[in-house]
């Protein structure tokens, strides 16, 4: 993959429940593409993954949520977990910086649990998504499309989203996001 080469690219999670490898496997596809991944979250400092239900890596976010400006990077990922967007979607920073990055009209990718940032970001009206499939009824209640396939990629709107069910699907999810980040 290339394309990203100079481009640096946000992960945005809370400071403990990101799934591991819905962190890992897109930043490192960020980082084959020639692209910086930069870790912004509630507060800097350890950000706590886990891997399911276990403890897994301990990451270091660079930047907080307040902080961030979406003009510095090239566009955002909001990784999965069911703890990590919960936190995420009570920090008025990060529910700010989402909607900011898709007003802006750059490309947002979120996988799993992860559009429950984007219902309250209240991003999704008129768009169609996919994630795990228990946020079916919260992303239709919240004005938008839910379908179940690998990868989504939604056009309808400002900014392209790109959303995705689950870590199986990160292969698709992973080519999705690097092609809407170099454009």
């Amino acid at each position: 993959m290339a394309g990203l080469t100079g481009k640096k690219v946000a992960f945005l999670v809370a400071n403990e429940g990101v799934e591991q490898v819905e962190l890992t496997d897109p930043w490192q596809a960020v980082e084959a593409a020639g692209g910086t991944p930069v870790l912004i979250a509630p507060d800097t400092g350890d950000v706590q993954a886990f891997k399911h239900l276990d403890r897994g890596d301990v990451f270091d976010a660079s930047v907080a949520s307040a902080d961030a400006r979406v003009d510095e990077y090239a566009g955002l990922v909001l990784p999965g977990g069911v703890a990590n967007p919960d936190q995420l979607r009570t920090d008025a920073p990060a529910v700010a910086l989402t909607k900011a990055f898709l007003e802006a009209g750059k490309p947002v990718a979120a996988i799993c649990h992860g559009p429950w940032t984007l219902i309250e970001a209240g991003v999704v009206v008129g768009r169609e998504l996919t994630s795990w499939p228990s946020l079916r009824t919260d992303i239709e209640n919240a004005g938008a499309a839910w379908v179940d396939q690998p990868v989504k990629v939604c056009n309808c709107g400002p900014g392209v989203l790109v959303t995705s069910r689950n870590p199986d699907d990160l292969p698709g999810f992973n080519q999705a996001i690097i092609e809407a980040f170099a454009d």
